[in-house]
């Protein structure tokens, strides 16, 4: 690779000018680095100084851009160079201005806050309209119950419920693990080895194992969702769909929010199960407690109830992560930037709200299933 040279150097006609030598293509220039391009703008350069390029060995469009930007966007009034070479830069001349940018201006602040504004209402009326809709399409079906579409809700029952079940079961495993073994760390420092038992249950119980579901879910089968709906949108199924008469709210989005309400909480009574199991493992390991006292103490610590608001804060999570899901993957343009834009907000906005949810069901439920 010949490295881009240059020299500047006083002529046999008195003039100052400045040779270019080597190889001024972008492979060159990027291996020359910074510091080059750096010392070649802090070269002393005025009007009557000429740019010598006869000496080039090889001049691609990078090296030619360059040069251009240095000139100024415009030939130097004295230049000596090869006629395929000022080719090259007179294809540079045609290409159009890039628009200057713009001052900033003291009020982009309020525009940018006023554009996300209306951006969240607009995704809100989008969201309820979705909502309103799910709800039709359940009265429709309650009167016409030969419509249901049992094959779609049975599909995403077993994509998004059965086939999450190894990943649930090991994530909440070692979960459980790490919570009974950080929990008896601490415990056996103040003789107060017995609630593990308290710890795991309401942790795990309650609040882990429902919020742990819910983001797995949401990363795996959400996504899976916008991305099933997006590439429909692009590849135009959705409305060929429509034009054939088929209801696609109807067929699309109700059986996903169906089948996440109910594979959701039955994940949940799943994941809590294999979290406690992991958590009984480390609490023998570390402090000793047998297996049956975890049992017979589990019930007395953690009141049925606390079971119950984890069913329902699942099926809470299945159907906010399907219509999130399904809400971003309509709106997916035909594009591929597009469907990867509305895949990544699709997770976040369900993991968002699912944490929104958790805190509602915390404040409301905080006197419930309490031990007496």
């Amino acid at each position: 690779m010949e490295t881009p040279g240059y020299v500047l150097r006083r002529g046999e006609d008195g003039k100052d000018e400045i040779v270019l030598e080597g190889a001024w293509r972008l492979a060159a220039i990027v291996a020359a680095g910074r510091a080059w391009f750096t010392r070649l703008r802090a070269m002393p350069m005025h009007k009557d100084l000429r740019w010598n390029c006869l000496g080039l060995e090889a001049l691609d469009s990078a090296g030619a851009a360059l040069l251009w930007q240095l000139w100024g966007r415009r030939l130097p009034a004295s230049l000596l160079i090869a006629p395929e070479h000022r080719e090259i830069f007179a294809r540079l001349a045609r290409l159009p201005v890039p628009a200057a940018k713009s001052r900033p201006s003291p009020f982009d602040g309020l525009v940018m806050l006023g554009l996300t504004s209306f951006a969240l209402l607009w995704h809100l009326r989008d969201f309820v309209m979705l909502l309103g809709q799910l709800v039709l399409d359940l009265c429709h079906l309650l009167r016409h119950p030969g419509d249901w579409p049992l094959r779609e809700i049975s599909a995403n029952i077993y994509k998004s419920g059965v086939r999450a079940m190894p990943v649930t079961a090991l994530v909440g495993f070692l979960i459980g693990v790490v919570l009974s073994y950080l929990s008896a760390l601490q415990l056996r420092q103040l003789g107060a080895d017995m609630f593990i038992v308290n710890i795991l249950g309401f942790g795990i119980i309650r609040e882990l194992g429902p919020l742990l579901v819910a983001v797995l879910v949401a990363g795996r089968s959400g996504s899976a969702m916008t991305a099933q709906l997006g590439v429909m949108r692009v590849t135009e199924e959705i409305d060929a769909l429509v034009a054939m008469g088929v209801a696609r709210n109807l067929r699309l989005v109700f059986p996903k929010v169906v089948a996440l309400a109910v594979t959701v909480p039955l994940l949940v009574l799943w994941t809590s199960g294999m979290a406690l199991l992991g958590g009984m493992v480390a609490a023998n390991l570390q402090l000793d407690i047998g297996y049956g006292f975890f049992f017979e103490a589990l019930p007395k610590a953690v009141p049925v109830a606390n079971l119950w608001i984890g069913l329902v804060k699942g099926i809470a999570f299945g159907v906010a992560i399907a219509l999130v899901a399904c809400h971003f993957g309509l709106r997916v343009l035909p594009n591929t930037e597009s469907l990867a834009i509305n895949t990544t907000a699709s997770v976040v906005s369900a993991i968002t709200l699912v944490i929104l949810i958790d805190a509602v069901f915390a404040i409301v439920t905080r006197s419930i299933g309490m031990p007496l």
